[in-house]
């Protein structure tokens, strides 16, 4: 029994009696067993509590993280389906720019985008296409893969439209230079082309435009242009020549006075000299020419006013 047991003995104060206790090993082992048991289960029970109340605590915090985001994608989804629709409508006119202004010719080595017969440019677009519209489902990888086209998308708009801008101001230059109004308001004498010189009564081109008016008249510049000659100039007297680049210039004869001078810039409108009867004339009257690569061209053809 001694191997199997343990005597417990409890001494009271000196007036009582001693009392013994007879246990078990086996009571102790259990008991021990028992102990240890609720000492773990209490460990795990407490750390799981902490743990349920942590999350508890950052849940809300996640939601709410959640929903932020949620919303900034949709505000981006929409911004960029915003984009895409402009890109899509400046594409569609440069089609109708470059459509008006002939710049689809591939002579001239400009970029085109697809035309309204081209299978890319069906309202669904294409896999490549980078003006296709967006779906709300995208998730950030397709989305991020779709700004990437778009991006691209632009650069390619932009440089088409940096064409169309210097095309513009080129024609815009060229208009300015061309000879469209009348230098001088008068009486047309003589006109483009062949007749008999009022001197020798042959049969010889005449290359510009007789425009009889009062000595002293005012003589105005049909376009831009730069003053390359201002001078006498044997039977057409003082002579006027201006340049007004593209390869046209015009001449004024027979002239009064010249009021600018070679190197000059002239606009427009400007009175750049007087109606006269100087060298070979039979009265006041300007001899005026247009000549494009030096050829002489009807004025009536540049003319625009009435």
């Amino acid at each position: 029994m001694a191997n199997k047991s343990f005597t417990l003995i409890v001494v009271p104060d000196h007036h009582s009696e001693v009392k013994r206790f007879r246990l078990e090993k086996r009571w102790l082992f259990q008991g021990a067993a028992a102990l240890l048991t609720v000492t773990v289960v209490t460990v795990i029970s407490l750390f799981h509590y902490l743990s349920v109340v942590s999350e508890a605590k950052e849940n809300p915090g996640l939601r709410e993280e959640n929903v932020a985001l949620k919303s900034e994608l949709k505000a981006i989804r929409e911004r960029v389906g915003h984009i895409d629709s402009v890109l899509d409508r400046v594409e569609r006119f440069d089609q109708k720019l470059r459509a008006i202004t002939l710049l689809s010719d591939p002579q001239r080595n400009l970029a085109m985008g697809p035309t309204e017969n081209d299978p890319n440019a069906s309202a669904g677009g294409s896999a490549d296409n980078p003006f296709t519209r967006l779906n709300t489902s995208d998730n950030p990888k397709a989305l991020s893969e779709k700004l990437d086209r778009l991006s691209a998308g632009a650069t390619r708009q932009e440089q088409s439209l940096q064409e169309l801008q210097a095309y513009f101001q080129d024609q815009r230059s060229l208009l300015a230079s061309t000879p469209s109004v009348w230098p001088v308001r008068g009486w047309v004498t003589s006109d483009f082309g062949p007749r008999l010189d009022p001197y020798t009564s042959d049969r010889v081109m005449h290359a510009g435009l007789d425009i009889a008016g009062p000595h002293g008249k005012e003589v105005i510049a049909p376009s831009d242009g730069t003053v390359v000659f201002a001078g006498l100039e044997g039977g057409y007297g003082n002579v006027l020549v201006v340049d007004h680049g593209y390869g046209i210039k015009t001449r004024f004869g027979h002239l009064a006075s010249i009021k600018v001078k070679p190197g000059e810039r002239v606009k427009r409108g400007q009175v750049v000299a007087a109606l006269g009867n100087t060298g070979r004339s039979t009265g006041p009257h300007l001899h005026y020419e247009v000549r494009v690569n030096g050829i002489a061209q009807n004025p009536r053809k540049f003319i625009l006013d009435d």
